[in-house]
């Protein structure tokens, strides 16, 4: 009987070689067919071709990045519209006017596509770093290493709309997004910390270069304030403030004390002490990490451990939580919290007493804030929920195993490897993409972003000079 099977296998591997009946591509679809990504089945699955790094919502598509290339797929059916090699992809612009950027890891340049098409809609030479907004698109360029200038762009503008020296760009501000002196996020265990798409863009930018901290007027495009960090300090820029933070060791422990100033005069505007925004590590009071918090929110730990909420602006108290409570999420509006006995999680409304809403998980139960939805993960058993942020009402709730990449105001994209889904939410428009440019910031009660330069907590604007 071995012998008839090494000689059929000799066969088909005859047949094969020479194109005359080739069985192998039928057996790997067969093999790797998709079983359905969660209970109930997404409203399409694809397998894109690798495990995605980044996927976001850009108009009525959605934009996977991957190590090597990007693709977009339409939100209406998963059918792939195009794709690029790519080393890094950055989605900027809201509903009526996203687009693309793209780049290669060290060479200057990007190119900004079309979400549908990927056309090139924009070319650039010389950029070395973008970073990619809802209402603007920023680049950094250098004709020397101590003489570089920021760009501001209309996502889909053509002419700039200002330009800012600055002494130098940092070795590590490269390609899409780099780091500047801004909050840390939250991360959550399968909730990807960028899953809420590109925000808008804050009034204040903090750009460090060379152990210092220039401070940006995003709407003017004027730089306001140059600081240099004390040993023991660590600048950041939120909500509108420079924010100094000083930890100073004594008595085998730190004193902490957050001051809040204004960059357009350099008055200080408050102070708080005793407060841990979780700067410094865990073995001293070197300071080694922006603080903790989302927009213009700061997340820290009071003298008696129990978790806060500082306004950045002007550092009011916006919630305190009790004792063994946990912050899983939070951004200008809400806070979600993971009670003290690991099996509820409630949701406030920062500045307003009492809950929201509040619904019992198992202990082990982790979760997000996005824009559009609060994410809740449980592993026993593997369950995915997206509640409304503000009524706690479910938009959709899943068995699955997957992780939660991207999160707009209709659905959510769910992958594991190579393969992605789309979760409509309950309610959420079925026939057109499901893109609904009436969502998100704004249709919540709490404060919405503005456009203007004041932005969300009125940050001081420059004078309109004739």
């Amino acid at each position: 009987m071995s012998c008839y099977l090494a000689l059929a296998l000799i066969t088909v591997v005859v047949l094969a070689a020479t194109g005359i009946w080739n069985p192998f591509p039928g057996m790997w679809e067969w093999l790797g067919s998709s079983r359905s990504l969660s209970e109930p089945a997404p409203a399409w699955q694809a397998r894109v071709g690798g495990r995605p790094t980044q996927v976001t919502f850009a108009e009525n598509t959605v934009i996977v990045e991957q190590r090597t290339r990007v693709e977009a797929r339409s939100l209406a059916d998963g059918t792939q519209l195009w794709e690029r090699k790519a080393d890094w992809a950055a989605v900027a612009g809201g509903p009526a006017d996203a687009v693309v950027a793209v780049g290669k890891i060290l060479e200057k340049g990007y190119d900004l596509l079309d979400p549908r098409t990927g056309a090139v809609r924009r070319h650039d030479d010389d950029a070395v770093a973008v970073w990619t907004y809802r209402d603007m698109l920023l680049d950094a360029r250098c004709v020397a290493p101590t003489d570089c200038t920021v760009t501001a762009w209309d996502p889909r503008g053509t002419s700039p709309l200002w330009s800012a020296a600055l002494p130098g760009v940092h070795s590590g501000l490269l390609a899409d997004n780099p780091d500047l002196l801004a909050t840390r996020r939250l991360t959550s265990h399968r909730v990807d910390p960028a899953a809420g798409g590109p925000e808008y863009v804050p009034a204040l930018l903090g750009f460090p270069v060379d152990e210092r901290v220039y401070v940006l007027n995003t709407a003017t495009g004027r730089m306001l304030y140059e600081a240099e960090p004390g040993p023991e300090e660590r600048n950041s820029v939120v909500g509108g403030r420079l924010l100094r933070i000083h930890a100073r060791p004594g008595d085998g422990t730190c004193y902490i004390t957050v001051t809040g100033r204004d960059p357009a005069t350099g008055v200080q505007a408050w102070q708080r002490a005793g407060i841990n925004l979780r700067t410094a590590d865990s073995g001293g009071c070197a300071q080694r990490e922006d603080p903790q918090g989302a927009r213009n929110v700061l997340l820290g730990t009071g003298p008696d451990g129990r978790e806060t909420v500082l306004d950045a602006y002007d550092g009011q108290l916006l919630w305190i939580g009790d004792a063994g409570e946990k912050v899983i999420g939070v951004d200008d509006r809400y806070v979600l919290v993971r009670g003290a006995d690991g099996s509820t999680v409630d949701a406030h409304e920062l500045g307003v007493t009492g809950d929201r809403w509040n619904r019992r998980l198992d202990g082990k139960s982790t979760g997000a804030l996005t824009p559009y939805a609060a994410v809740l993960v449980g592993d026993e058993p593997d369950r995915v929920i997206a509640v409304n942020p503000g009524t706690g009402a479910d938009l959709a709730n899943l068995r699955t195993r997957a992780d939660v990449l991207a999160v707009g105001p209709s659905g959510m994209i769910i992958s594991e490897g190579r393969e992605i889904g789309y979760v409509r939410f309950d309610g959420a428009p079925g026939d057109d993409g499901g893109y609904d440019p009436g969502s998100g910031y704004g249709d919540e009660p709490g404060p919405a972003p503005s456009l203007s330069c004041g932005g969300p907590k009125n940050e001081v604007c420059e004078p309109v000079r004739k």
